[in-house]
């Protein structure tokens, strides 16, 4: 049998792009359950990179990323527009603090600027902060990237390999499938998305409190169409969210309901929502729901990513809870996990980011603080 140095569990964005950035310096299973990658959280995204999606925290890793994505054609500048009405002003004001200093490009905007960039906006939305550099991204694309990557460098892909057992034996772990399929690995690196506690449990290893999140999306047909140069169009209280795709708008009610790992499915109640919320923002009439889908995307308890070992199995790497931002953080995040866990300095994409604080530790020291 062979003796791969690491297995990657979970085949969606995380983990192609990490077994990619493993595969030039060790021996690399990739496993996934389902019939083929990126089933859950990478193929049903709403396909946008945006500066300041996910949070301050987040803001490092995905400018670290942004260079990569443009030099390869994976990103189209489109912008994105934070709207407020007049009673959202502290709002804005709370945004903008928030985000100073963290390199992310923001400008408020008034009234007269919004409108030349969302036509058919209803009056009583007065003032937004734009970001300039948010673009759509080519998540299809990506995923491909890394999966090509990853094969070329040698990393065994194999789908239909939900796991079912893992076992801690000398040397490493015996991985067996729920197929009855078996394989050693030397570490594991758990980028199971929404199963990543699951995949924990199984290895008798302590779960960080990683839960999935249902997210919520539409595909509208409006009239008059939305134009091919509308921005991504955000509330700056996050309770909708669209953007125009091929035509159609893509729409959502920025929703996050726990949900249990698995093929998440909208909620009619949500599509409703976020109907509701869109036409008191345009004028524009809906002229058909045409598409309706949701997604998974899973959170730590702090909301930032876990990537590095785990504090007591230190042959059990956590690269999960990578929220809605996984895909945007994609090439930051996997050359920063793939450093971790060879033992690699830092380089030029990585030099600016604090390992520390995406660490599992920062777990064992709250509950240390905590039982104090």
């Amino acid at each position: 049998m062979i003796m791969y140095d690491f297995a990657v569990i979970g085949a969606g964005m995380a983990g192609a792009s990490i077994a990619a950035e493993l595969a030039p310096h060790a021996r690399v299973l990739l496993l996934e359950a389902e019939d083929a990658p990126g089933y859950h959280a990478t193929g049903r995204s709403a396909a946008f990179w945006d500066e300041c999606y996910g949070g301050p925290g987040v803001v490092p890793l995905t400018l670290a990323s942004g260079p990569y994505l443009r030099e390869h054609g994976f990103l189209t500048t489109r912008g994105a527009l934070h709207l407020g009405r007049a009673a959202d002003r502290a709002a804005m004001d709370d945004f903008l603090a928030t985000f100073a200093g963290t390199g992310a490009t923001i400008e408020r905007l008034g009234r007269d600027d919004i409108i030349r960039r969302v036509p058919g906006l209803r009056p009583d939305w007065i003032e937004a902060i734009h970001e300039p550099a948010c673009a759509d991204i080519d998540v299809a694309g990506l995923h491909q990237h890394y999966l090509g990557r990853a094969r070329r460098g040698g990393v065994e892909v194999v789908c239909r390999a939900r796991v079912g057992q893992l076992q801690r034996e000398a040397g490493g772990w015996r991985i067996a499938t729920a197929a009855g399929a078996e394989y050693r690995a030397a570490r594991l690196i758990n980028a199971a998305g929404a199963w990543a506690d699951g995949i924990a449990a199984l290895a008798g290893v302590r779960p960080l409190s990683i839960r999935p999140y249902r997210r919520t999306m539409a595909q509208l047909r409006v009239d008059p169409p939305a134009p091919a140069d509308l921005p991504l169009v955000l509330d700056i209280n996050g309770t909708f969210y669209f953007k125009p795709d091929g035509g159609r708008l893509w729409l959502s009610p920025h929703d996050e309901i726990p949900a249990e790992p698995g093929d998440a499915a909208p909620d009619e109640i949500d599509i409703a929502i976020a109907i509701d919320r869109f036409e008191q923002v345009t004028g524009w009439r809906i002229a058909a729901v045409e598409r309706r889908w949701a997604g998974l995307r899973s959170f730590a308890p702090d909301r930032l990513p876990v990537y590095g070992f785990d504090q007591a199995e230190n042959a059990f790497f956590w690269f999960a809870g990578q929220g809605g931002f996984g895909i945007q953080t994609a090439p930051a995040a996997a050359r920063l996990g793939a450093q971790l866990a060879l033992g690699l300095d830092a380089d030029a994409m990585t030099q600016a980011l604090d390992p520390a604080a995406y660490s599992p530790a920062r777990f064992a020291q709250e509950r240390k603080l905590r039982s104090a």
